[in-house]
């Protein structure tokens, strides 16, 4: 035994943990330390510490009857469950509760992937299923379908999608919450209740209508803790039948301004994939005068960086665009593309990339044949899910901090320079330099990263990159730029920063928490919504 939940003795624990085995099977019932260990945070920036968050037991139910078992015998001992898909949302927490004590309700037996349609483009699958299953079991039948996927492919569809995590083909469904379509879920007192069409008995429009009749609470299950998703259903791409690949570089930094104006023309009006940004300069951050130029107090003048980009015959700004279409299609967005940006933005040049039918092959997802150095990741552009992105995990991890900001050139200038300065004292000044790009994952938003890393036998790194994850958190939202989802360890700092009269959306959340789920059985303080009776440990770490 780890630690014990709240508020429950050793003896009451022993009886609960046999009534899970009577309900699940012993096998499925795990609460010593070491088995434990799978359900720590293993990007801790707090591993170790006192405000590290600890399981207290963990159980894998195999269907949705076994789930509603679990939650009425936690519900008779008044115990917080943690329900986890796959666990694998590293660098916000991974598999680890936001109240020790607590039982993980690990439901990666649930892994069926119950429907696939490709003539009306949808999925229906269950927590345990990966992007990987999902994808295996497509390419397994034969159908013409492409999924949206993050990295790495590990995660799960309704994991990620609950956290409203993003990926990289066409607008509508890289936001996976966005392409969610109807979903099955395990209330705090037990009962399973359906959303949308999923409500009305007989109904074969789950998958196709989100809404139903009347108030839509699904949105409540993202990021929330008001029940268990068990199903979930998802909007999938049909299989383009072709992809094509260009570039555009700019050569002033100001340009930067236009070109994302044109390029949020072509997402919007859904012309093109992911836009990935780019600049060229950062390839001089190794010069020490550049570096101290691009991460200068205050910021670097735009004269200063042109000057810079002349000298070293660079391009201030690039853009990867990608297009998906018949091969005709594809090509006309390109030209037109082209032909929109390179009429209005003096000096900039266009460089035709790959293009090929698709599905791709193993050769075409290397990425190895375009004509220029792409930024893009070929698997996640395509929908094939990988585990390639692990190669950016350095030291034992590390901890995510995604600031939303405006779609716009300016945006992007003014946070470059805010969050510089604001990290200057961490030594993390290069995380927000004059050449750092936004990233286009949202349909409509752009964001940027700062992601420090974790060194469990260095207390000192650690405490830095905690601090330094607090201080962005509240330095960004003085500029209105909130994050979009935070490990337990920054849900409460993240929460308090959406304070609009007096917090009304938090309060309105709680109250809900409260009538709902009165004993907070399900996820306490998950998204900063405590329910009264774990309210006192808001903002303790």
């Amino acid at each position: 035994m780890a630690v014990l939940p709240p508020d429950l003795g050793a003896s009451a624990f022993a009886r609960m943990l046999e009534e899970f085995r009577g309900a699940i099977g012993s096998e499925w019932v795990w609460s010593s330390e070491e088995d434990l260990g799978p359900y720590r945070d293993s990007f801790s920036p707090v591993w170790n510490l006192a405000e590290e968050r600890r399981a207290s037991a963990a159980v894998a139910p195999e269907n949705v009857e076994q789930v509603q078992a679990i939650v009425r015998i936690a519900g008779t001992y008044k115990v917080p469950l943690f329900p986890i898909s796959t666990g694998k949302n590293f660098g916000y927490g991974g598999p680890s509760p936001n109240v020790t004590g607590s039982v993980v309700l690990d439901l990666k037996r649930l892994n069926r992937v119950l429907e696939v349609d490709d003539k009306r483009n949808f999925a229906l699958v269950e927590p345990g299923v990966s992007y990987f299953d999902l994808y295996r079991e497509i390419e397994d039948r034969g159908l013409k379908l492409m999924i949206d996927c993050p990295d790495p492919g590990w995660g799960s569809p309704i994991g990620n999608s609950l956290e409203r995590g993003i990926g990289y083909t066409m607008p509508h469904f890289r936001d996976h919450f966005g392409a969610s379509c109807g979903m099955e879920v395990v209330l705090p007192n037990g009962e399973l209740m359906r959303t949308g069409m999923g409500a009305l008995p007989g109904s074969n429009t789950w998958q196709e209508y989100k809404y139903g009749f009347g108030p839509d609470p699904a949105g409540l299950f993202a990021q929330g803790n008001f029940g268990i998703v068990t199903k979930m259903g998802f909007r999938l791409y049909p299989l383009p039948e072709h992809y094509r690949t260009g570039l555009i570089t700019v050569p002033r930094r100001r340009d930067f301004v236009k070109l994302v104006d044109h390029c949020n023309y072509l997402s919007d009006s859904f012309l093109c994939s992911e836009i990935k940004f780019a600049s060229p300069l950062a390839a001089l951050m190794s010069d020490p005068d550049f570096l101290a130029l691009a991460t200068r107090p205050g910021g670097p003048s735009d004269a200063e960086m042109d000057a810079a980009a002349g000298k070293a015959g660079l391009p201030s700004w690039q853009v990867d665009l990608q297009f998906f279409g018949p091969e005709a299609a594809t090509k006309a967005n390109w030209d037109y593309a082209k032909d929109r940006i390179l009429s209005d933005i003096p000096g900039a040049e266009a460089f035709d990339g790959e293009h090929f039918a698709l599905p791709a092959t193993a050769t075409q997802l290397l990425n190895t044949g375009q004509p220029y150095r792409s930024n893009i990741r070929r698997h996640g552009a395509l929908g094939v899910p990988s585990l390639e992105m692990w190669k950016i995990v350095g030291d034992d991890g590390h901890v995510g901090f995604f600031p939303v900001l405006a779609r716009s050139g300016e945006a992007v200038f003014e946070m470059q320079r805010v969050m510089c300065d604001a990290l200057r004292e961490f030594g993390m000044e290069r995380f927000f330099n004059a050449t750092t790009a936004p990233l286009y994952w949202h349909s409509f938003a752009f964001q940027m990263v700062l992601a420090p890393s974790v060194r469990r036998d260095d207390p000192e790194h650690n405490a830095r990159t905690h601090a330094a994850m607090k201080k962005a958190v509240a330095v960004a939202a003085e500029h209105g730029w909130g994050d979009y989802r935070a490990a337990p360890v920054y849900q409460d700092d993240v929460a308090e920063t959406y304070s609009f009269n007096n917090h009304q959306l938090r309060r309105f959340h709680e109250e809900l928490k409260d009538s709902i789920d009165p004993d907070g059985i399900i996820a306490p303080g998950r998204g900063g919504v405590w329910p009264r009776r774990f309210r006192h440990l808001r903002g303790r770490a």
